[in-house]
């Protein structure tokens, strides 16, 4: 058999940018060996296979080139403009089944998507000095944004760690530190930011490591994204509407908005948004 795998770049900024995701339609008959080997050929840091469901209007699986994770959210705007540029969903709100819950889509008329996120769990805290020599920052310097350093999850477990400015394009990712960390702490990965100044249009510009799920340094990353908004939403003074860049260290500057909506001081929601631009499409040989 032949698979067809439309190929997309997500949070595009003017059309240029993003993070390339795979997304496979009509998935229902792939089992997981398939979808894996598929991914595996794609080379993409995610693929997206989409499937019917009785509960959601779609079921979404996401693979990397190492194995499944729970979600992911370029390759979930990925999908969700494809089928909105293919004429399968029109303008509304729908739903994706995926293995971090039940989580709610818009599609805008001009195919932007935002998309719902888990409500941020926040799983543990760590010194500056603990992660000092894992980033190549010395721990006083990460200590001047007297900013803490935790674990977020709105989807994905990922460590936000913020750096003063000028910090962030210096980082040279260590993949067998971070590994190393993100395995013995459970962690998918590290999400660096700096803030920008005040006239700026950006909140933060942002670097995205997870060399332990085979990605030494993303582009652009949805679930972390929705964490970063409910860290910036509990540790500083702005309103609840972010907009990021990430990937400029890569040269592939992908730009992301995010929101928090608050009940009292505890958040009720999570969103993330962007536009996609489709690549073009590639055919893949199944294994069985």
């Amino acid at each position: 058999m032949k698979t067809d795998v439309i190929l997309v770049n997500s949070f595009t900024s003017n059309g240029a940018g993003g993070n390339p995701a795979g997304v496979v339609l009509n998935a229902d008959t792939l089992s997981d060996a398939q979808k894996l080997s598929i991914a595996q050929a794609v080379g993409y840091s995610e693929t997206a296979f989409v499937c019917r469901d009785d509960e959601a209007d779609f079921e979404v699986s996401f693979f990397t080139t190492t194995g499944e994770v729970d979600f992911c959210g370029h390759a979930t705007l990925a999908v969700f403009s494809t089928l909105f540029q293919e004429g399968i969903v029109a303008a509304g709100c729908y739903t994706q089944k995926t293995k971090a819950g039940l989580l709610a889509i818009v599609v805008e008329p001009t195919g932007h998507v935002i998309m719902d996120l888990q409500l941020p769990q926040k799983l543990g805290k760590f010194s500056y000095e603990a992660i000092s020599d894992v980033i190549g920052i010395d721990s006083a310097i990460l200590a001047s944004t007297r900013l803490p350093i935790e674990i977020i999850s709105t989807g994905l477990a990922d460590l936000i760690i913020p750096v003063p400015m000028g910090y962030l394009d210096s980082i040279i990712p260590n993949d067998i530190a971070i590994s190393d960390f993100c395995r013995t702490h459970d962690v998918v990965g590290f999400h660096v930011f700096e803030l920008c100044d005040a006239e700026s249009p950006l909140t933060a510009s942002c670097r995205n490591f997870a060399p332990l799920v085979g990605i030494s340094e993303e582009s652009a990353t949805g679930s972390a994204t929705g964490a970063l908004a409910c860290y910036f939403a509990e540790h500083l003074p702005l309103d609840c509407h972010y907009v990021v860049e990430q990937g400029r260290a890569m040269g592939c500057t992908s730009m992301l908005t995010a929101s928090v909506e608050l009940n009292g001081s505890k958040i009720s929601s999570v969103k993330v948004g962007g536009s996609a631009s489709r690549i073009g499409t590639s055919i893949y040989s199944n294994v069985e």
